[in-house]
């Protein structure tokens, strides 16, 4: 016997050396690491989550430690606090992404070739893609809006969570098992056997407080995906303006190369006549070539910044390449509102300023959160069979019943640190609030002063500049043919006509780019 009772004492001595973690007789739940509890996470694919600077874990710091140990007798389960939280961890929110959207860098012109004005307006063919139709397919079809929509169920999927309710416990045990078995001579136990049932119960709201969270995370998401459209339909709009410009591009340089081309079928046959000398044509036959590789590459650019576009409307480049626009960078339209009306529709209006908004909603609904992780559950224990064996004593076995109640006492964790962090996140997001609305305003300013310089640049242009080049060139090419002047001095005057034309294209640019930048900026589409 003495033999028996030695190995059963070190058969449990390496038991209690090989376990890494023993707590009383009964089952232990671990519900996480010990420790710095895990803080909620505040990133998406949309960005960082304004307001979403706090704690947002479902349990007071330190509750994963379990609180109830097992004893002689009629025993209660050893469960973790971190158990009130149906995901087993702290309530997260949203998930770690790729960032916001970055902004395609601004289409310009080529410093190439010769650019002549065409005689011939020329807005596209009918059935070309307008602007409009690109809006619509941007929504409907680019890819990366089509990922960052995702977000927004995967919120909904977090008040799903925050809204369940912990899971109960049922668990069986047995206890004073003998090493051998009781008797008269050597008395002990009963041997006893358990069915217990343990029920958390939320008294300080934790999930109503989880819920609320939640929702006013998924509002800020929400939020957050208008603007992720709104940078992205700006990014369409620099897109489809680079088209355009190509496309411009292209017409211009024809028309250089068909100017270029009657001077040098002149030049030719004034040459035949003995009227023009050899260099004099080759002059010509330089500035032709250089018109016509301007051409190609004004070509390619053009095919270029279609594929560009296809790439944010989800076209095959295939198709891409063959895409015909139906639009103009000249677009003649009434003055939008000026000073404080377009401040006060860009704070109304901007998806950016409202997620910031949103987002003290959710810091306030982190403060409560934290104040309701204060006190972890309370646990009702209901005990329905006990088993007590007797048969060693030659008496009859007895079963039994039990309740009891278990509360955590916060004496010490009272969730102090997480409240206090909250309560410093609502005065954060104020303060992020106000310098987003500031630089919301500072950004209508600029966008609302770069318009007003570019339209009139260009009503000066077609007022006054466009009139006299024209004049000074057709005058030279008069001087040219009288055979006043050579026809060195036309193609002088042709360079000089080129920096014009460039120049013109330029303007018309930068006032169509100003005109769209107002609508972003704003929020709404006041522009065409």
């Amino acid at each position: 016997m003495a033999e028996r009772r030695s190995v059963h004492a070190v058969a449990v001595l390496l038991v209690f050396l090989s376990a890494s973690e023993v707590v009383g007789q009964s089952p232990t739940i671990s519900g996480g690491s010990m420790g710095v509890p895990e803080l909620g996470r505040n990133e998406s694919s949309l960005g960082q989550m304004p307001g979403a600077g706090g704690s947002v874990s479902g349990n007071a710091p330190g509750a994963d430690r379990p609180v109830l140990g097992g004893a002689p007798g009629v025993t209660t389960p050893t469960v973790p606090p971190s158990l009130s939280d149906p995901s087993g961890r702290g309530f997260a929110l949203g998930t770690a992404g790729v960032g916001p959207v970055p902004a395609l860098p601004p289409a310009s012109l080529p410093l190439y070739g010769a650019l002549a004005l065409p005689t011939v307006e020329d807005a596209g063919p009918p059935d070309g893609l307008t602007l409009d139709d690109a809006l619509r397919r941007l929504i409907s079809s680019n890819l990366d809006l089509h990922s960052r929509f995702l977000e927004i169920p995967q919120a909904r999927a977090d008040m799903l969570t925050a809204s369940l309710y912990a899971n109960p416990l049922v668990y069986f045990d047995t206890q004073l098992v003998p090493y051998g078995k009781f008797s008269p001579e050597r008395p002990g136990g009963p041997t006893q056997y358990d069915l217990n049932i343990s029920h958390p119960l939320d008294v300080s709201g934790k999930r109503r407080a989880r819920m609320g969270v939640a929702t006013a995370a998924r509002s800020v998401i929400e939020a957050q995906y208008q603007d992720a459209v709104r940078l992205e339909i700006a990014n369409l709009y620099e897109a489809y303006l680079g088209a355009l410009l190509a496309r411009e591009s292209v017409r211009f340089s024809r028309a250089a190369l068909q100017g270029l081309d009657g001077v040098l079928e002149i030049m030719r046959m004034q040459q035949k006549q003995k009227l023009a000398a050899q260099a004099e044509v080759d002059s010509v036959l330089i500035q032709r070539e250089l018109a016509e590789a301007g051409v190609v590459d004004a070509e390619k650019t053009y095919e270029s910044s279609k594929l560009r576009l296809g790439a944010l409307l989800n076209i095959p480049p295939v198709e891409a390449e063959r895409l015909e626009l139906r639009g103009s960078l000249k677009v003649k339209t009434t003055p939008p509102p000026e000073g404080e009306e377009l401040v006060s529709l860009a704070l109304q209006s901007r998806p950016d300023v409202q997620a910031f908004r949103l987002g003290v909603k959710l810091s306030e609904a982190s403060v409560q959160l934290a104040r309701a992780n204060r006190l972890a559950d309370v646990y009702v224990l209901y005990q329905p069979f006990t088993f007590q064996d007797n048969s060693y004593q030659n008496k009859q076995s007895a079963t039994s019943w039990a309740a009891g109640i278990t509360i955590p006492m916060p004496v010490y964790n009272r969730n102090q640190g997480n409240i206090e962090r909250s309560r410093i996140n609502v005065r954060q997001s104020m303060i992020e609030l106000q310098a987003q609305e500031l630089r919301a305003v500072t950004e209508v300013k600029q966008a609302e002063k770069e318009y007003q310089i570019a339209r009139s640049s260009v009503e000066r242009l077609e007022r006054t500049i466009r009139p006299a080049a024209t004049r000074v060139l057709e005058t030279a090419r008069m001087r040219w043919r009288t055979g006043e002047q050579s026809v060195l001095f036309y193609l002088a005057a042709v360079r000089d006509y080129n920096l014009f034309v460039r120049q013109y294209l330029t303007d018309w640019l930068r006032f169509r780019r100003s005109m769209l930048r107002l609508n972003t900026v704003i929020g709404q589409r006041l522009l065409p």
